[in-house]
């Protein structure tokens, strides 16, 4: 016995839709900028344990992956960030993130499906978009993650990691 016609459609159908998948995204991006917000000033780039870098410094690689991702996105191109640059204070750090935020917001939705299934060249090795579109996601919840840790050694509660 065959599927029906809409049981096959369905199941060739992505689980999400490009504008959902960036709506998720900017859902993790603004739950970490409230992480940004939540350290006091004087720690944010100072902080660490462990060996750990602080977690401005996690912050900016974040952004800086996040920016490559949405320039990749929206023209194809991979620019490698210059890693040793980026904000050193809390206003250039949310200033740098709003704008890639806004950059998302238009042209993430917009993202051509068949950037997502090609393959591309990225600093750290060739994989298809769509691969390293989540490895953006996941390297921002990575560090996220750590910042949870920061805050609470600074007796911080640290904002609710469901609320994106």
């Amino acid at each position: 016995m065959t599927a029906p016609a809409a049981e096959s459609a369905a199941a060739l159908s992505p689980a999400l839709s490009i504008p959902d998948f960036t709506a998720h995204w900017q859902g993790h991006r603004a739950l970490t900028r409230r992480v940004i917000e939540a350290f006091p000033e004087d720690q944010l780039f100072s902080f660490s344990l462990g060996g750990m870098r602080p977690f401005g410094a996690q912050a900016t690689e974040i952004h800086l992956v996040d920016a490559m991702t949405v320039t990749a996105m929206r023209t194809g191109e991979w620019p490698e960030p210059d890693w040793a640059s980026g904000p050193t204070d809390r206003a250039s750090l949310l200033a740098a993130w709003d704008a890639v935020s806004a950059e998302l917001a238009e042209h993430g939705p917009r993202t051509d499906p068949a950037f997502l299934s090609g393959m591309h060249a990225l600093p750290w090795g060739e994989m298809p978009g769509w691969v390293a579109a989540i490895y953006a996601v996941d390297n921002g919840i990575h560090h996220r993650a750590q910042g949870y840790v920061y805050l609470r050694a600074l007796g911080i509660e640290p904002p609710a990691f469901y609320e994106r």
